[in-house]
């Protein structure tokens, strides 16, 4: 499985509603708010690479009230348990 973490900006005072859609894509293992630059944290795990590309442009930036994203690639050797 393919891992990787989104940060997302949303709309002020649509984070939740944000936090909701993303939650019903497939392959969206978790989902929390956040406070800082980013509004909401993603965990993306799906079977490949090419997946992890198809949810994030195809389904989670194209989320009403989503502003921007930022992927952070998992490197599978670095990681621990």
């Amino acid at each position: 499985m393919e891992i990787a973490y989104v940060l997302v900006k949303s709309k002020m005072g649509h984070e939740v509603d944000v936090m909701n859609d993303i939650l019903k894509i497939d392959g969206i293992k978790e989902v929390m708010g956040t406070y800082g630059v980013y509004d909401i944290f993603v965990k993306v795990q799906v079977p490949t690479r090419n997946e992890i590309e198809r949810v994030i442009t195809q389904k989670i930036r194209r989320v009403r009230n989503v502003i921007s994203t930022t992927t952070l690639s998992v490197i599978p050797e670095q990681g621990g348990k």
